[in-house]
């Protein structure tokens, strides 16, 4: 006899919980199911369309609009559209600074290790909160096309994402209001959804993704199983994070210019998107037609597919080394390649398909929509994690996520919750004081930002640090999660090879309800609890900003005139007087307002310093 769930407060039949699969991409994003005929499907809107650009648009009167109505707004407002935020996810300024220039809004530089910020107007914001307005709009896309709350998801991120923009993919989904299950390898799901992980024979996979703004190439190991479809590893992968269909654009409106004898650095930015959104055009026709032919004012638009060619091929031939690099440290030749599976909107390209064909010497596999292939992956592995695929096995995972606390109480998680196990991860601290000989570690578990919502599991103290100026010691902290479940965590300071650990029995002596009722509210305020790391982060970065200039005028008072002392004493005093305010942009403004004024002598000095050390000279 069949259950039937009711909710018997609403008089309602409950339907099961759909997990989505979700493709969050440079350019577009997408969500995915299995629908009702155990096919992968991506949700279209009313239009039929299923692709939503990666775009975020702040309009007046704080109206944010995401997607096609956002792109609109490239031209007419280029500072307030954001886009391409991907690149941006758990990076740091100086990560950032070789492609800042090509983006059309404000990226903060302090020139700092710090993670990047977004200003629009008046306000800062995360990649991980403009990744969120995006997830979000999936999630409502989702929900009207099912007719049900969507609250669990499969993520997918390039097989080169580290850790930290792991963890910054999660956020994004615990801000949009979703349990994120599992975070998958792109090329992973790609292979999914071609129905690799079915063959009943090893295979050796290469997945070629070239995207609007990145390429990877990874090369694939699928081990098959007698009581599962087989697992995936990943043998190597390589790529350009700034190369991709952006960048044959960029080439097609450098090629007009050129023929129209125009200067680029004549044009403005509005007629410069125009022409990159007219180059995109072009690119698309050429697919299918020989020629495109068209004006914006009096620029003749005009291309070959012979022409277009020639300006890729520089481009293709890059894509082509990458492969190489990959295939030489997967330690294989390409014989080897038993599968070429193509993914991202760029490999529609003809001259892409026939330069693989050529490199790899066999047809390529594009039987799916590339613009779609890693969001149906997605789907798939949702449909697997509810249980729905009896022929696939889920190894063991970790139920809740493990991290230690950090400045202002916070939580950094090492182990995101839902990591197969065993498994073991480690980040680097420093001291925040100088001359600090002691560091108390903080064991917790939970889904909450700060570690006053977490339950603690233990703690230890890393005693015996020498004495070092605040910032330059380097603490390892270790987490290691064996099969049983059981965690250890490490603490070294690697300078001086002092170590402690601790171990931490297993499951924590949580109930699955304890665990359920950790996650439901780690959902309920996820916007509350970013919004509270968000003030807890600026009031940190705030004081650290004021250590810092303190000691640099004490240390360059010599070399600083009075202006310049007065002027950073009084706009010290100013960030000092923000740090209980609970607004993070009153915070942020002031430390741009602070690090703008001292960057000028600070360089200067920077110069001074240099020049004195070639002299053999300190300063």
């Amino acid at each position: 006899m069949a259950q039937i769930s009711i909710n018997i407060k609403e008089g309602t039949i409950s339907k099961p919980d759909i997990i989505v699969g979700i493709d969050l991409g440079t350019t577009n994003s997408l969500v995915a199911i299995i629908n009702k005929a155990g096919m992968p499907e991506a949700l279209c809107d009313a239009d039929k369309t299923a692709i939503v650009p990666s775009i975020v648009h702040f309009g007046k009167e704080g109206a944010i609009t995401v997607g096609n109505s956002a792109r609109q707004h490239l031209i007419d407002d280029t500072a307030n559209t954001i886009y391409s935020v991907k690149r941006l996810m758990g990076k740091s300024y100086n990560d950032i600074a070789a492609i800042q220039q090509h983006l059309g809004y404000k990226i903060i530089d302090d020139n700092s290790e710090s993670l990047v910020k977004i200003k629009v107007g008046e306000k800062f914001y995360s990649p991980i909160e403009l990744s969120a307005f995006i997830l979000r709009e999936l999630k409502l896309r989702a929900e009207h096309v099912l007719q049900q709350q969507i609250t669990k998801a499969v993520i997918t991120v390039p097989a080169y994402f580290n850790d930290a923009q792991r963890q910054a993919t999660r956020d994004a989904g615990k801000l949009a209001g979703l349990d994120v299950l599992r975070i998958i390898n792109e090329p992973t799901a790609a292979s999914l959804a071609y129905g690799l992980g079915n063959v009943k024979n090893a295979q050796t996979i290469a997945v070629y993704d070239l995207g609007g703004g990145t390429f990877d190439i990874s090369i694939l190991q699928l081990t098959p199983s007698e009581n599962d479809g087989g697992y995936f590893e990943v043998l190597a992968t390589n790529g350009n994070t700034f190369l991709g269909g952006d960048d044959f654009d960029r080439l097609i409106v450098e090629h007009w210019l050129q023929t129209n004898n125009i200067a680029a650095d004549t044009v403005d930015k509005q007629l410069m998107q125009t022409l990159r959104l007219k180059a995109e055009t072009a690119k698309k026709h050429l697919s299918t037609n020989d020629i495109f032919e068209d004006k914006i004012n009096d620029i003749v638009c005009r291309l070959s597919v012979n022409e277009f060619e020639t300006l890729i091929t520089p481009l293709v031939n890059e894509t082509i080394v990458c492969c190489k690099n990959a295939l030489r440290d997967a330690g294989l030749k390409i014989g080897d390649i038993d599968t070429i599976v193509m993914v991202g909107g760029s490999t529609r390209t003809p001259f892409v398909k026939k330069s693989m064909t050529e490199f790899f010497n066999k047809p390529v596999n594009d039987s799916l929509n590339p613009d779609e292939v890693v969001a149906l992956g997605a789907g798939i592995q949702a449909d697997i994690l509810a249980g729905n695929q009896k022929d696939m096995l889920l190894l063991d995972i970790t139920p809740l996520s493990l991290g230690i606390e950090t400045m202002g109480g916070l939580m950094d998680v090492i182990i995101p919750r839902n990591t197969k196990i065993p498994t073991g991860a480690g980040r680097q601290y420093t001291t925040s004081v100088d001359g600090q000989s002691k560091l108390l570690i903080a064991v917790y578990q939970g889904e909450r930002d700060l570690v006053s919502h977490n339950r603690k599991l233990a703690e230890f103290t890393l005693s015996n640090i020498p004495g070092m100026p605040a910032g330059l010691p380097k603490i390892e902290i270790v987490f290691q999660l064996n099969a049983d479940g059981i965690l250890q965590v490490k603490a070294k300071e690697l300078r001086s090879g002092v170590e402690q650990s601790i171990e931490v029995k297993p499951q924590y002596g949580l109930t699955e309800e304890e665990m359920g009722g950790m996650l439901l509210e780690s959902i309920k305020n996820a916007k509350t609890d970013m919004e509270q790391r968000a003030i807890i982060e600026a009031r940190v970065e705030a004081q650290n900003m004021l250590d810092t200039c303190e000691r640099f005028i004490v240390k360059n008072a010599a070399h600083l005139s009075a202006k310049e002392i007065s002027g950073t004493r009084e706009l010290m005093v100013a960030l000092q007087n923000t740090l209980n305010s609970s607004d993070k942009n009153v915070i942020q403004q002031h430390i741009e307002a602070l690090n703008e004024f001292t960057r000028p002598f600070a360089e200067r000095l920077m110069d001074m310093a240099i020049s004195m050390a070639m002299k053999g000279k300190t300063l």
